[in-house]
């Protein structure tokens, strides 16, 4: 049986995002998440761009912790308290950055489903370490 015809009307600008020229500010004053995986965080590893390690300030959050074991997003309660041990509580402000931006989306997704309200830095780590900026390695935020 074929679904049934819809229609849907997108619009661009719904989504926060964080210019490069605000995230240090932002890093300093909100909640920072670098949704990669733990080891491209600390710096152990960086296999697409040219400087290892994570924004400073930054926590280290990777989007795989978002899902339980069948691949769905955990339970809003689960979701909720993950990111409030990350100080993401709705408090202050929340973005979140990845390699490119994209998996940083699935954190801000993951966010929305916990009740908290986060903008994306789609410039990301790719945008960051291909500049002169500051890059922290480590475990924690710095």
């Amino acid at each position: 049986m074929a679904p049934a015809a819809g229609s849907v009307t997108l619009s661009a600008g719904a989504l926060p995002v964080l210019a490069l020229d605000d995230v240090v500010e932002f890093a300093a004053s909100g909640v920072l998440l670098d949704a990669r995986a733990g080891e491209r965080y600390r710096g152990e590893v960086e296999p697409i761009d040219p400087k290892a390690g994570h924004i400073p300030g930054a926590h280290s959050a990777p989007t795989t912790e978002n899902l339980a074991p069948d691949g769905r997003f955990r339970s809003p309660a689960e979701l909720r308290e993950r990111f409030a041990s990350l100080g993401a509580d709705g408090s202050r402000p929340v973005a979140a950055y990845c390699g490119s931006g994209v998996t940083a989306a699935h954190e801000v997704a993951a966010l929305a489903i916990a009740g908290v309200d986060a903008a994306l830095y789609p410039g990301s780590w790719s945008q960051w370490s291909n500049l002169d900026l500051p890059v922290a390695t480590g475990p924690t935020a710095r």
